[in-house]
């Protein structure tokens, strides 16, 4: 088994007989509309903060059990079940869980309480598209954060295309085309209101977007925003630090990635300052992750992925 093969995915399915090992002491209770359950056992000795525990991981059964678990002691552990977002009236931005693991990622997202969330998966499992939805239902909905930054590494995949002019969000454009993409997905919830419908959604989203660039991070402080680190698998640790120490009170930061795809010569799949934030993270209170493994873009795309 490769060092990648043990990378924390984020999520557990338990064993068939994982109630009977485990419902000796069980206690549940009722707060704020919330179910939680203490259980005790066996299983519980190498769960995490913020994982997602299920029983089983079907289509959309709305009887399976499904839960994240909010804390962890020597004896016992905390679990509380977590909002089904593969329903619609549970949308976001309009956008639902396709499968069980973007069903945890959104419960991530959504989450006022974590502060840092991970989201590991090759092309195709979602990631931008449920990080944007979350985002922007956070930022007009809920009043969360007052704006959505996004940035990425620019390490080009062919070659270099040289200088870029105009302004540092100017600059950074040609390496957004998967932000585009994911918003214009996200704006046909206004196709109805016809043209000047769809003009003004995205003249709203772009006022509280904003792109920014790797290169002028050092000394910043974001207060109350929601940060998108995009293609992190390209960043050292050193440069994930820096990112991350930017977060003043009240922000979010969400880091996606998929390792499989390093650009930067002088980083690995087990190098990568995407993995060691993973790991690193892992048992902190206030983090999550989530290695989405299933595709929804196409079958092309999916088996692209899993031929090439």
């Amino acid at each position: 088994m490769s060092k990648l093969e043990l990378l924390y995915t984020g999520s557990e399915i338990l064993s068939e007989n994982f109630w009977d090992q485990h419902s000796r002491d069980l206690d549940a209770w009722q707060e704020s509309g919330r179910s939680f359950y203490k259980i005790s056992g066996p299983a519980i000795q190498h769960w995490h903060a913020n994982e997602f525990i299920a029983l089983h991981q079907g289509e959309a059964d709305a009887d399976e059990f499904a839960a994240i678990v909010r804390e962890v002691h020597p004896e016992h552990a905390i679990i509380e079940r977590i909002t089904d977002y593969r329903h619609d009236r549970h949308a976001v931005w309009g956008i639902v869980a396709r499968n069980p693991e973007q069903n945890f990622a959104l419960n991530l997202l959504m989450d006022p309480d974590i502060d840092f969330v991970t989201l590991l998966g090759h092309a195709g499992t979602g990631k931008t598209l449920l990080t944007l939805a979350a985002a922007l239902d956070q930022v007009f909905e809920h009043k969360r954060y007052s704006e959505v930054i996004i940035t990425r590494a620019t390490v080009p995949v062919g070659e270099e295309i040289g200088f870029l002019p105009g302004t540092e969000e100017e600059k950074m454009q040609p390496w957004m085309g998967a932000l585009e993409d994911n918003l214009e997905i996200l704006a046909r919830s206004s196709d109805e209101a016809g043209s000047w419908g769809r003009s003004a959604t995205q003249d709203l989203l772009n006022k509280r977007i904003r792109v920014k660039s790797m290169s002028f991070m050092r000394g910043r402080t974001f207060l109350e925003k929601f940060v998108i680190i995009d293609e992190a698998q390209n960043l050292t640790s050193k440069e994930m630090k820096t990112l991350i120490t930017r977060a003043g009170p009240g922000t979010k930061i969400v880091c996606l990635g998929n390792i499989a795809q390093i650009d930067t010569p002088y980083l690995t799949e087990t190098t990568s300052g995407l993995t060691y934030v993973v790991d690193r993270f892992k048992d902190w209170a206030h983090s999550g992750h989530i290695t989405l493994r299933r595709g929804e873009r196409s079958r092309l795309a999916d088996f692209a992925n899993e031929a090439l």
